[in-house]
């Protein structure tokens, strides 16, 4: 043959495989709702173009089956780089129509190799997962085939490397299953494709069989389970094309790696901004609740956030916002919910945001109303030490630029955690309502009380002087006479006295100690 006719059998074959499992198992694709992974990835990259690696990849040798016919197109998953607002992305995308996106040995060849140049490039990785797991088809699969399982799962110590190196999400466009679900749950971000995305170590059959429990897809591991019970996903979008543009947006926060600085981006916003409608957030009862959402919208850029994870550990916000046009990351108590006080799930929900924005270089910013830690039998059996510990650490380790801002209550280790004094703020400030003590008033009051009255509950007059007398001791201006915080504002200027905070910050260096690791408290 010559070129032009070589040339034209490769045009074939690449048409053979753009058409994936066929046109029947393409329509039932779409009838689900869904894209195909060669639209999801047209849909993501800037103007749908690039290069896709391992296009010809399929079963070989004893996997293609006795007549050596078994040769699934791209083997179930379409690899490529390309451009995603400009910058260089690594993606995977499994593809459902082929094999049901099952894992096979040269698929997983291809991801490696994709997984190998995000790492070298320095580049986000993405997957799109619509995957059945790991493939076990004895009915092609020559029974050798099995035993090879031992060598396998460098996947998962894989994507650990890449971990704090790249930017790394997992999009649950369809199910994951077995060994795709490991995969987010090592990834920073999984946004989810509502009611049809599902992760679970063992789909509905395996669970029947093994347990005998008969439950769906959707009731095992789908989103509403992960994004309010679980944790591990981060939020819903009603459709693919919704989920890949929350995808590019949460990117965009991000550098390409550790070595770079998140992206600054033009901003008409002005940073000495004065916003009025803070002087009226607060309830004159400090016992009434308010929304915290409404003070974040308003000091950061025209009012816009990304939040993570709003549904679950709902007493504690993380949310991606920018400043100045700059990147940071934002925690804070949300007093609509339990008060703002941190949990189990709080704990982990803060501590793993504040990890992720610390290895890529996103400065943070506390705004603090914080009742301190829950209590009580349940709480303590559920690890609540263990969890608060973890937030602990990762905030005493932290190395970025951090600001912190008392609104009202910041009482005991949620103090600390929420980057109080001793957590190396760069700047820390307060509202004029802020209260900085190892707990509130009537907290001091029951244990006074009882060595003072012994059981008998004290008249109600006294007890209101005490708790008045408490509450002097615990003023924000008594702290501020002591030089232990920075300074008192009015709210209106939380906004550019944050930026201010920020630019101080922008140069800033930490020296630790040597060691091999830090040990985290899991």
């Amino acid at each position: 043959m010559n070129m032009r006719e070589l040339v034209k059998a490769l045009e074939e074959r690449r048409a053979e495989v753009r058409r994936m499992g066929g046109d029947d198992k393409v329509a039932k694709q779409h009838a689900r709702g869904k894209l195909t992974a060669r639209e999801r990835l047209a849909s993501f990259f800037d103007d749908g173009l690039h290069f896709e690696i391992g296009m010809h990849g399929t079963q070989m040798g004893l996997a293609a089956g006795p007549d050596g016919k078994d040769r699934p197109p791209a083997d179930a998953v379409v690899c490529a780089f390309g451009k995603v607002d400009g910058r260089m992305v690594c993606a995977a995308a499994y593809d459902f129509t082929v094999k049901g996106g099952s894992i096979g040995y040269t698929g997983e060849e291809k991801v490696t190799r994709m997984r190998q140049m995000a790492l070298r490039g320095r580049w986000p990785m993405v997957w799109f997962i619509d995957s059945g797991g790991a493939r076990i088809d004895p009915g092609s699969t020559h029974p050798d085939q099995i035993s090879l399982f031992a060598g396998s799962g460098h996947l998962f110590r894989e994507q650990v490397h890449m971990s704090g190196v790249v930017p790394q999400v997992a999009a649950m466009v369809g199910p994951g299953a077995a060994g795709t679900a490991y995969i987010p749950g090592l990834a920073d971000f999984v946004p989810m494709v509502k009611e049809v995305g599902s992760m679970a170590l063992g789909g509905p059959p395996l669970v029947k069989a093994m347990t005998g429990e008969d439950i769906s897809e959707q009731d095992l591991g789908g989103t509403k389970v992960h994004t309010t019970k679980s944790g591990v996903g981060d939020a819903e979008y009603p459709n693919d094309l919704a989920c890949i543009a929350a995808i590019k947006r949460y990117l965009s926060f991000f550098p390409s790696s550790c070595d770079d600085d998140p992206p600054a981006l033009p901003v008409t916003d002005p940073l000495d901004r004065r916003e009025e409608s803070l002087l009226d957030l607060l309830p004159e009862n400090p016992r009434r609740a308010y929304d915290m959402y409404k003070l974040i919208a308003a000091v950061v850029d025209h009012g816009e956030y990304f939040d993570l994870k709003p549904r679950w550990a709902r007493s504690i916000i993380t949310c991606l916002a920018r400043m100045g046009g700059r990147s940071v990351g934002i925690v804070a108590n949300q007093p609509m919910h339990l008060g703002g006080i941190l949990d189990v799930d709080s704990a982990d929900k803060a501590a793993r945001f504040i990890q992720i924005c610390d290895a890529f270089n996103i400065p943070l910013v506390f705004l603090q109303d914080v009742p301190g830690f829950m209590i009580g039998s349940k709480v303590e059996h559920d690890g609540i030490i263990r969890h608060g510990a973890k937030m602990l650490h990762v905030m005493a380790a932290a190395t970025v630029p951090k600001v912190s801002v008392v609104v009202r209550k910041a009482y005991g280790a949620g103090y600390y955690v929420m980057c109080g004094r001793a957590y190396e703020p760069d700047l820390l400030i307060g509202w004029p309502t802020a209260e900085i003590s190892v707990m509130g008033p009537e907290g001091m009051l029951g244990i006074a009380a009882r060595k003072m009255f012994g059981d008998t509950p004290p008249p109600p007059e006294l007890k209101q002087r005490i708790i008045d007398s408490i509450q002097q001791n615990i003023d924000v201006m008594k702290v501020a006479g002591w030089g232990l915080i920075d300074d008192v504002i009015d709210p209106r200027d939380t906004r550019r006295t944050i930026a201010w905070g920020l630019d101080l910050a922008s140069k800033k260096q930490l020296e630790r100690p040597h060691r091999k690791r830090g040990i985290i408290p899991v």
